[in-house]
Order: C-alpha cells, then sequence, then structure tokens
C-alpha cells in the first residue's frame, strides 16, 4: 500500500497524555513552548538555534499538518503534539520521521517545555509512541539518536529498555559552541522491554 493511502488512527492516549497529529492554528502553543524552552533546546537542537517567529511557527504547524494529510517523508516529519488530558496544555512534541516504508522502520525524537520537565511526561509519551510503531506502523525497527552529552534526552530509551546501537565518533557539531561531539544511536525491536503502560488511540477513549 502507498504510505498516502495509510488511515493511522489517532490521536494517541496514555494515562496522562494525548498525542495528536499537529494542525493549522498550532502555531501559538507551540511557540510559546519553544520561546519558554529556547535556553535549553538550541544547546542540542539544529532547529532552535533562533527564536521563531510566530509566523515562523505558523508555517512550521502546516507543513506539518499537510505531511500528515501527504505522508510525506521530509522535514518536519510526521509530527505529533503532547497534551497534558488534565489542563490541556501543549507540553512538548515528537515525531515519526526517516521512515522506510519498505522495512518498515522508523525514527523518533522529542522535546519538553522546561515547566514540565521532570514528571515523567515525555517517557510516557515515548513508551507509547514505541507501542504505537509497532502494533500499527508494524515496524520492525524503531530508533532515537541523541547528543553523547545530552543527559536528559538520552534517559528516555535507557528508561524503556532500548539497546544502545552505536555511537557516532566525531558526527555532529553543537548548535551553540560548534563543539564536535559524538551520536548516540538506540533502538527497539519490539513491546517486550517497554514498562506497563495503558495506551489506546483512534475512537477508543477508554
Amino acid at each position: 500500500m502507498k504510505p498516502i493511502l495509510l488511515n493511522l488512527p489517532m490521536p494517541i492516549r496514555t494515562p496522562r497524555l494525548l498525542i495528536r497529529p499537529f494542525s493549522v492554528g498550532d502555531e501559538a502553543i507551540v511557540n510559546a513552548a519553544i520561546l519558554e524552552s529556547f535556553n535549553e533546546l538550541h544547546q542540542y537542537m539544529d532547529w532552535a538555534k533562533e527564536k521563531p517567529s510566530i509566523d515562523e511557527s505558523e508555517e512550521y504547524a502546516r507543513l506539518a499538518a499537510a505531511n500528515w494529510i501527504l505522508m510525506k517523508c521530509e522535514e518536519p516529519w510526521l509530527q505529533l503534539c503532547i497534551i497534558d488530558r488534565k489542563t490541556n496544555q501543549f507540553i512538548g512534541a515528537t515525531s515519526f520521521h526517516h521512515i522506510d516504508w519498505q522495512v518498515p522502520s522508523v525514527e523518533t525524537g522529542y522535546w519538553i517545555r522546561v515547566s514540565r520537565a521532570n514528571e515523567g511526561l515525555m517517557t510516557e509519551a515515548i513508551n507509547a509512541i514505541t507501542q504505537y510503531s509497532f502494533k500499527q506502523l508494524k515496524v520492525k525497527r524503531i530508533a532515537i539518536t541523541c547528543d553523547r552529552d545530552n543527559i536528559r534526552s538520552k534517559m528516555i530509551p535507557e528508561r524503556l529498555g532500548y539497546t544502545l546501537e552505536a555511537t557516532l565518533k566525531s558526527n555532529r557539531r553543537k548548535p551553540v559552541t560548534g563543539d564536535i561531539s559524538d551520536t548516540l544511536i538506540y533502538s527497539c525491536h519490539d513491546c517486550n522491554t517497554l514498562p506497563e503502560l495503558n495506551v489506546t488511540w483512534g475512537d477508543n477513549n477508554e
């Protein structure tokens, strides 16, 4: 089946989170979260080298929404908003990217606004994304890559039982300093290592 013909059930729900595709109109909530968290994000995220304007965030949200309709495997990939189910606050984002539909395999990434860090929310979100990848996308492999010094980022796959598959030596520069660093590649091949978590998607509201 062609990717554009895929009907992927959304949103994804966990006990605390609702995870859904970006849509037109998300620019304000995304822009506010990025500006709040900019000092942390721009240390490791190439896309956060400069603070975005509201127009730039609007363009990003529209492109992300369009990619979900067309199932386009290109920037800004298949972006997902992570929403607090209790407060309806936008707390961060994750994505499906570098998808190889022939295997299939996928990568994911994530960021969280600083005011909602250290609550286990991103671990919960990526647990859900991992389950969704195997059960809905039917992938054989999901990967997470991060800078070796990004302690908070690498803790996520480690908590979820991903395997440290490789360390790519001297293959990236830090966005702020330009210093050379290494990339860690974590991978997962099934749901067996994941902590127990109730995850549903689509029309199931339980």
